[in-house]
């Protein structure tokens, strides 16, 4: 399996030799400007990383479990996966970091640990991902892709309630 990577590799400098392209030349250029479109989007990904900081010190995590809990207890979400949940929108790796801390706790083989796992996978970092790809291309108005993104995460989410309820567990 090792081996995977460096056939890729080759094959794609032999791809671009047959086909008359300067491959390293092609590299630089592709690696700088990748180093432009990343000093371009820091700002906004230490805007992202600040606000999902304020939001667990703060206390308002704390908060909205607090105003969640009828109504993930009624759709059968148990109390130790609403973090992932409100956290995965913002920030993949604080999800992940709440995910680590679910397995370690519940296992990786009862519902709470499957479930977890499912929403991982079924929903996306939305505001972090519209900050950094709207913001390196200098898009402002996101209000029709962020209307699209939670309907799809919603989508995503109560698939993975209803997986785990009605057909894993």
């Amino acid at each position: 399996m090792n081996f995977i990577i460096p056939i890729i590799i080759l094959l794609i400098l032999i791809y671009g030799y047959l086909n008359g392209v300067k491959v390293y030349d092609a590299f630089i250029e592709g690696a700088g400007e990748g180093l432009l479109i990343t000093f371009r989007i820091l700002p906004y990904i230490g805007a992202m990383l600040l606000a999902v900081g304020m939001l667990r010190n703060s206390g308002g995590l704390d908060f909205m479990l607090y105003v969640l809990r009828p109504l993930t207890s009624a759709a059968g979400i148990p109390e130790e996966v609403v973090p992932l949940i409100i956290m995965k929108p913002l920030s993949g790796s604080g999800a992940l970091g709440i995910l680590a801390d679910i397995l370690k706790r519940s296992g990786a083989d009862n519902y709470a640990g499957v479930l977890a796992s499912i929403i991982m996978s079924s929903t996306e970092t939305i505001f972090y991902t519209i900050t950094v790809y709207f913001g390196s291309i200098g898009i402002k108005n996101i209000r029709h892709t962020l209307a699209a993104a939670v309907i799809a995460d919603m989508a995503g989410l109560a698939a993975a309630v209803l997986l785990c309820r009605f057909i894993l567990f």
